[in-house]
């Protein structure tokens, strides 16, 4: 039997969302080197349209502007060209599920990385927004329950979904995400001369910048050599106010564009990584650290517990002198930390391999049962 076509359907690169094209890179790669018996994947995306940037500036509104129609009008009409040319489909990220409505929905996978989103519908006291964009994550939510299989990443985002009766259960499929072999590589470097701390991800406000620049001004004057980095993200002015206040600007680097070799170098001479979310679908950076036999003191939420378990410390969200005491009593006694070799040991239970492996059955079960309900 001939290898059964799959198309991956990722973000547009112009985005710029490094964690999903990750996914998409990483799945792709072990779809085509593991599974290439079963599935011909290819990689499937519109070319990005510049309209509104092109025409007006580049200021948010018109590359916003640009966002949602290619979301929502080029993405999908790209999509409704190629239906007939594969015979499954996989959307690497949730927010695109507007893009199953031109697609066989019974064809079509999702992955739900998180339900942030939808908060906007699920929670509006919580999150107030417009009556347009409430409309946009609505038809999104649709096109995700639509698809015939829904992918999530933890059994916390499970939970979430299952508490607001979003999707069947049934299509249903957990498939956490992958620790690269970067990660895993032997420390070679000579320990750091200067104490640091590190974050890596965005700067969205679910990634609680705050805090971390909150913590690390306080630890500063305990530790007057202390630095922080941070790793992908790009402050807002807020954060840059809240800084300049602080008085921390000389003593923070923020980079981004990494390898995922040199990321792996920054876990391995942090002297702690710190992961102040108070949201999120998986937490990549705890388990990425963790390979690399960082310390990681993570925020005390459900899904970071389930990714870094007993390999990882904890302190509530927000609750700035609890980061304080846990940070500097790492800093003074590193011994007092979970041993590096178990944390390590831990994040083993994450492959990229794996990954793919868990989402390319997903498919031949449904392409057997497609098969069996034409016959």
């Amino acid at each position: 039997m001939s290898a059964a076509r799959l198309a991956l359907l990722p973000d547009f690169p112009e985005e710029h969302w490094p964690s999903m094209d990750l996914v998409a890179e990483q799945l792709l790669l072990g779809l085509q080197t593991h599974h290439a018996g079963l599935f011909d994947v290819h990689r499937v995306c519109p070319q990005y349209i510049r309209a509104a940037s092109r025409l007006l500036d580049q200021s948010g509104g018109a590359v916003n502007l640009d966002r949602l129609f290619n979301r929502f009008v080029n993405y999908p009409r790209y999509a409704k060209k190629i239906a007939r040319d594969f015979d499954l489909f996989h959307l690497c990220d949730h927010s695109y599920s507007q893009v199953v409505h031109a697609l066989p929905a019974n064809r079509t996978g999702v992955f739900c990385h998180d339900l942030d989103t939808f908060r906007c519908i699920l929670d509006p006291a919580a999150e107030p927004r417009p009556k347009w964009f409430r409309a946009m994550a609505k038809r999104i939510l649709r096109g995700m329950q639509k698809a015939a299989i829904v992918f999530h990443t933890t059994s916390t985002v499970r939970a979430e979904i299952e508490k607001y009766a979003l999707i069947d259960p049934a299509k249903l499929v957990q498939a956490p995400l992958g620790v690269s072999p970067e990660f895993f590589e032997p420390s070679v470097e000579s320990p750091p001369s200067t104490p640091t701390l590190l974050h890596v991800g965005s700067c969205i406000p679910r990634k609680r910048i705050d805090v971390l620049l909150e913590v690390f001004a306080a630890l500063r004057d305990k530790f007057p050599d202390l630095r922080l980095l941070q790793i992908g993200g790009d402050f807002t002015a807020p954060q840059r106010d809240q800084i300049a206040m602080l008085n921390i600007d000389n003593f923070i680097t923020q980079r981004r564009g990494l390898t995922r070799s040199e990321l792996a170098r920054l876990y391995r001479s942090s002297s702690i990584v710190l992961v102040t979310s108070e949201s999120e679908g998986f937490g990549l950076p705890v388990a990425e650290a963790l390979a690399a036999g960082a310390i990681v003191l993570a925020s005390d939420i459900p899904v970071l517990r389930e990714v870094g378990g007993p390999a990882a410390l904890y302190a509530p969200v927000a609750d700035i002198q609890s980061w304080i005491t846990t940070a500097e009593q790492i800093l003074r006694n590193p011994s007092s930390a979970p041993d590096r070799a178990a944390s390590m040991n831990w994040a083993q239970r994450y492959s990229w391999q794996s990954h793919a492996a868990t989402i390319a059955a997903a498919y031949a079960r449904l392409l057997g049962t497609a098969e069996v309900a034409s016959c």
